[in-house]
């Protein structure tokens, strides 16, 4: 996910997540590590920032949705797509993250 403010975008993804971020690899680069096989990159890169989506498979998307708003990451709540339910995030950047699950 590539950001303008990488400090912001930490504290932001920070409330996301539930936790602090993993690993600081590099200037400007930050990780979470979600599994062991899998995690999430944001970086600084302002001429890229907010054209980023990604997509999360979450085993309880209405936990996940009440955590979210208790956090104060806005949503616009659960969504039914074809064969699944999906529940649609935007950072503060207009970076896309679609949590899907039933």
């Amino acid at each position: 996910m590539t950001v303008v403010d990488l400090e912001a975008a930490i504290r932001w993804y920070t409330r996301l997540f539930g936790r602090e971020a993993d690993a600081r690899p590099m200037e400007g680069l930050v990780e979470w590590h979600l599994a062991p096989t899998f995690g999430v990159q944001v970086w600084a890169d302002a001429g890229r920032a907010g054209r980023s989506t990604m997509v999360i498979s979450e085993s309880d998307l209405d936990d996940l949705a009440d955590r979210l708003r208790r956090a104060g990451v806005d949503h616009g709540g659960i969504q039914a797509a074809t064969t699944s339910r999906v529940l649609p995030v935007t950072d503060p950047d207009g970076n896309s993250i679609v949590f899907t699950g039933n």
